[in-house]
């Protein structure tokens, strides 16, 4: 998991990119515009672990959910079936 790193204004970024870049090489840094947070600077390691994570075929499909949460998915179905329409 991403760790938490700096948080640096664009105006900073400006400033101090090298020194802001050279953090970003060892976690994720957030950039903020008007006190927002608006980018996040990341190294590359970082980027193509996230986008490995990250499969569009599988993205909230029953079979990526854990265990656990999916008993609790089919319970809830479950009672749900068992209660008359009027109470729906």
């Amino acid at each position: 998991m991403l760790r938490p790193g700096g948080s640096y204004s664009t105006s900073d970024l400006s400033r101090k990119s090298g020194d802001i870049i050279a953090e970003a090489l060892r976690h994720p840094v957030t950039i903020t515009q008007r006190n927002k947070p608006r980018l996040v600077l990341l190294n590359i390691d970082d980027y193509e672990r996230l986008m490995r994570r990250y499969d569009a075929r599988s993205v909230g499909t029953l079979e990526t959910l854990p265990g656990e949460l999916l008993n609790e998915f089919e319970a809830a179905v479950d009672a749900y079936g068992e209660t008359d329409e009027t109470n729906r």
